[in-house]
């Protein structure tokens, strides 16, 4: 059995010490993270590698940043996927790639590590570029089962909608904002309509079940949350999900991330 995760782990070089010992705790074979915060030169690799993890990383800046760490192998390393759309906030700016997707082969299985765009508002540049973002990631990975039905794939990691209103703990709050507007929850279904399944929810249905919840306002110990961190499958590997659960227990204590660890069983 394989174990894969996905998990926002919200600045890696503050926590890399706690991620690798949830890693060996729960027993992952391959983690995808996202918002690691930092250049690839400066990614806290040692204690990865001494506990077994092989890694690939992504980052440019202290800003997005994304990761796989494995101990099942590490094949066919891409950076982007194809098509993936860049921003700028200047329009005179030519847009650039942003490190917000990474993909491997570990144990058999192409694991994606996503960090899909924010939005900001509704009226933002950056939510048309989280829309368009999408539309490339839903356009590229149709082309993927399309060319093998029978293709072992799972796209992780911080998708930033909820796609139904059990997904968020007041749906009135968010109308008119990001994560819950039409536009981004049919942009998240076409993902469903393309062939990808959403293993997790059978394994904790809602509502009241979330991955994330901000650090303001006592949002935690309020269960005030949102379910935006998802592993969806292709019809091959969905077959080959035995369990899943949601870590809330990492969301605990001090230095945590805003974000729980998502697992899922692969038989």
């Amino acid at each position: 059995m394989l174990r894969i995760a996905t998990w926002n782990v919200n600045s890696i070089r503050a926590r890399s010490e706690r991620v690798v010992d949830w890693l060996e705790r729960a027993n992952i074979d391959v983690l995808a993270m996202q918002e690691t915060k930092c250049k690839d030169e400066q990614f806290p690799e040692m204690g990865f590698a001494a506990a077994g993890y092989e890694l690939a990383t992504v980052g440019f800046s202290q800003w997005n940043g994304v990761a796989i760490a494995s101990r099942v192998g590490l094949e066919d390393i891409e950076l982007s996927f194809e098509n993936q759309p860049g921003f700028s906030k200047d329009a005179e700016v030519d847009p650039a790639i942003e490190a917000r997707a990474i993909g491997a082969t570990c144990g058999g299985v192409r694991v994606w590590s996503l960090y899909v765009p924010n939005g900001r508002t509704l009226s933002d540049p950056h939510y048309t570029y989280k829309l368009e973002w999408l539309a490339a990631l839903r356009d590229t990975s149709s082309k993927w089962l399309a060319d093998d039905p029978d293709a072992q794939i799972v796209l992780s990691g911080d998708w930033n909608i909820a796609p139904t209103d059990d997904d968020v703990w007041d749906p009135a709050l968010f109308a008119d904002k990001t994560h819950t507007s039409e536009p981004e929850r049919a942009a998240f279904a076409a993902m469903t309509d393309a062939g990808f399944t959403d293993v997790v929810r059978p394994f904790t249905p809602g509502p009241g079940v979330y991955t994330y919840w901000d650090y303001t306002q006592l949002r935690f110990p309020r269960k005030e949350g949102l379910r935006i961190d998802f592993s969806l499958c292709s019809p091959a590997l969905a077959t080959r999900v035995s369990g899943a659960e949601i870590d809330r227990q990492e969301r605990k204590g001090k230095g945590a991330s805003d974000h729980a660890p998502v697992i899922i069983d692969v038989v």
